[in-house]
């Protein structure tokens, strides 16, 4: 069996985008943290940006740390979501 010109190309296309795509790692300050179930709250709000796939929120270092598929979601997302909720973020610097 053979297959077309036509549908080999649009299976190429549609795994294209898929090869793109890149697991970034992304640690976000939230300084506004100030009880034991703020992590719980976070970490159940990051949880439903799509392409999220893990998540850890530190009360003690008032962060988190969340790994994501850059091909759907962007740093923007993410700082969204914690705002929705009520905890404003910051992209965590290295010094």
């Amino acid at each position: 069996m053979t297959i077309s010109r036509p549908l080999t190309l649009l299976a190429l296309a549609a795994v294209a985008p898929l090869a793109s795509a890149k697991q970034q790692t992304v640690q976000l300050t939230v300084p506004t943290m100030d009880c034991a179930t703020c992590p719980i709250t976070i970490k159940a709000a990051l949880s439903k940006v799509p392409g999220v796939s893990k998540v850890k929120v530190s009360y003690d270092r008032r962060e988190a740390v969340i790994v994501y598929d850059d091909a759907r979601a962007t740093v923007a997302d993410l700082k969204k979501a914690t705002e929705d909720v009520g905890y404003p973020a910051m992209l965590k610097t290295s010094k």
